[in-house]
Order: C-alpha cells, then structure tokens, then sequence
C-alpha cells in the first residue's frame, strides 16, 4: 500500500533563538493535522526597531494525507 504526504511551508517567529523557532511553528503544525517530519529549509532573522532579534525559520512540514 502506497503513502501519500502532503508538504507545507511554514514560517516560524521567536525572540529566544532559532531552535525555539522551529520548536514552535512545528508544534503548533502538528495541532491540526500529525507531522510524520520537517526540514528546516531557511533561517534568518532581523534586528527590530527596538534592538531586539527575531529569529526566523521556513520549515517544510510533511504530514500524511
């Protein structure tokens, strides 16, 4: 029996660190439907008017369909 996924990307936000980035956008994922994996795909990040970091990370979520 064959498996289909299908493949999201999502963007995950943290003021903590890349690490809490992933942790919360792939969470937060698995809420509506199961992940079976992710990649992270991208990360980057920004200095806000304010002087605090945002991290930032483009995940691919794969969940079964």
């Amino acid at each position: 029996m064959a498996s289909q996924f299908e493949v999201v990307e999502l963007v995950g936000l943290s003021n903590v660190s890349s690490s809490e980035a992933i942790k919360s956008v792939v969470l937060e994922s698995n809420k509506t439907k199961p992940v079976a994996w992710f990649e992270v795909i991208e990360e980057r990040g920004r200095v806000t008017q304010d002087g605090q970091i945002e991290f930032q990370v483009k995940v691919k979520v794969g969940r079964k369909i």
